[in-house]
């Protein structure tokens, strides 16, 4: 998902992904740190090897 977006519907505030609607809140500050947090877990996944096929360097064993 590349932009995510704070809309207001009525009283409560919706996070939007892209055009899709994700969560619904009470509050703009709660729904600013829930996408905050979101986009920090995401970036912290560990990114996949390029070789999937090999054992990364570092789980190999030291001899």
């Amino acid at each position: 998902m590349n932009s995510y977006s704070i809309v207001r519907i009525g009283d409560d505030y919706v996070v939007r992904a892209d055009d899709k609607n994700i969560l619904k809140v009470a509050s703009r500050r709660r729904a600013a740190q829930l996408v905050t947090d979101a986009a920090e877990l995401l970036n912290a996944r560990p990114q996949p090897a390029e070789d999937a096929g090999h054992p990364a360097i570092d789980s190999v064993p030291p001899t």
